[in-house]
């Protein structure tokens, strides 16, 4: 029989190789580890998986509301939410130099607290923030690195679907987590934008300061949230 750790590595290498060649990953893994499981312990366990793991995973209960999640994610975006947060946030930090870039990150963190997704949140706000960013002359290094920085907090700030995974794989209580999460959540919000005022510093012509916007209109975009 062949070495199980010598199959492994065949197995990781040909996994990657239909990744490279566009295989959807979830049918790559599901190939790769059932020709696997069959060359070592037989076809048999492989057909049993097929019956009742399957199942057993989509009957869990916790995980009912991760479908949930994601549509009100989808729902948000589509409701305008993302260009509200990311104007609000723009008219509150705007006019500090590299405050564009700051406003992104805090859009990013009110979206991802009713999204649940970091993809999700990334090309949400990328959208709606990367015209702005390049309008106002930003770099495109601070420009990409503020929306996949501020993509991150929608997996740590609740609700996570990723949270909601690890809780259900440790048996860790959702809520807890979900509350151990609200302060590393917003330390992060903290430090991305601080590490965006000290390279502004750095980089000057990075980040340009904004202009300062009206009352009026100050007003108006802090209600359209």
């Amino acid at each position: 029989m062949m070495d199980p750790i010598f199959l492994g590595l065949i197995g990781l290498g040909v996994l990657f190789l239909l990744i490279m060649i566009r295989m959807p990953i979830a049918y790559a893994m599901i190939l790769v580890g059932g020709l696997g499981i069959t060359f070592i312990n037989g076809p048999a366990l492989v057909l049993n998986q097929l019956k009742t793991l399957a199942y057993f995973q989509f009957s869990i209960y916790s995980l009912t509301v991760v479908p949930m999640f994601v549509l009100m994610g989808c729902l948000a975006s589509r409701s305008g939410l993302s260009a509200a947060l990311f104007r609000a946030a723009n008219a509150w930090l705007g006019w500090l130099k590299g405050g564009t870039a700051m406003a992104v990150i805090a859009a990013c963190a009110g979206f991802g607290a009713v999204c649940g997704s970091s993809l999700a949140t990334a090309s949400t706000m990328g959208r709606v923030a990367l015209p702005e960013l390049k309008r106002y002359k930003y770099s495109g290094a601070l420009a990409t690195g503020s929306v996949a920085a501020g993509g991150v907090l929608g997996i740590l700030i609740p609700p996570s679907v990723v949270l909601i995974i690890y809780a259900v794989v440790v048996e860790a209580n959702i809520v807890s987590m979900f509350l151990a999460s609200i302060i590393p959540g917003l330390m992060a919000t903290l430090l991305f934008n601080l590490t965006i005022a000290a390279y502004v510093i750095i980089v000057p012509e990075s980040g340009p300061r904004g202009s300062k916007i009206e009352r009026d209109e100050f007003i108006a975009a802090t209600k359209g949230v």
